[in-house]
């Protein structure tokens, strides 16, 4: 991202961070914030439209070290059963076996294997990525949206990265056709310093 400021909006209040840098320059550990965080989804609908949906409940940490951002890493864990759609009935069917299973497989997981600073606010990441118990290595750019302090005066930090997965890797190749197989998956992370 270009040096320049990143307007943060919080409870209503503006509040002006700078684009580069950390609040501390030791590695630091945040737990992630799931009122803040996203997990949103878009696959092709009979080729003609994109279907969006979201994932309400998630759990995990990432690790910023500035002085040596091969340190970094990052866990995340997301419950299969909180999918949102907004639509009672598809959310009921892709919890179903033909799907995420989610009786079967609650949860879904992400655990970085490495970080290589590309340049100031953007890291390659690699990573295991398991659904259904199937798990598949992934890699992706993850942007630093930036860091600084809350509103109770605890340090904040977030990261975004977007990639593509092929679905029937992880054995969900159900209505492939009419629904796309190819799932591109937003993740946004806030976290919260320990």
């Amino acid at each position: 991202m270009r040096n320049r400021a990143f307007l943060f909006f919080a409870a209503g209040l503006a509040v002006v961070l700078p684009a580069f840098g950390f609040v501390a320059e030791a590695q630091t550990t945040f737990d992630i914030d799931p009122v803040h965080s996203s997990f949103i989804f878009r696959i092709q609908h009979l080729g003609v439209s994109y279907a969006y949906g979201r994932f309400n409940e998630s759990s995990g940490s990432f690790v910023l070290d500035a002085a040596d951002p091969s340190k970094n890493r990052v866990e995340i864990e997301v419950k299969t059963e909180s999918i949102d759609t907004a639509n009672e009935a598809r959310d009921k069917h892709l919890k179903s076996p033909e799907f995420f299973d989610t009786a079967k497989f609650p949860v879904m997981t992400f655990k970085s294997t490495s970080f290589k600073k590309k340049d100031d606010t953007h890291f390659e990441v690699a990573g295991d990525l398991t659904i259904r118990g199937v798990t598949r290595p992934v890699t992706t750019t993850a942007e630093l949206a930036g860091q600084g302090k809350g509103m109770k005066g605890e340090t904040r930090a977030g990261l975004e990265a977007v990639f593509t997965i092929d679905r029937r890797d992880f054995g969900m190749d159900a209505m492939v056709g009419p629904i796309g197989a190819e799932v591109r998956i937003t993740v946004s992370l806030e976290g919260v310093a320990k």
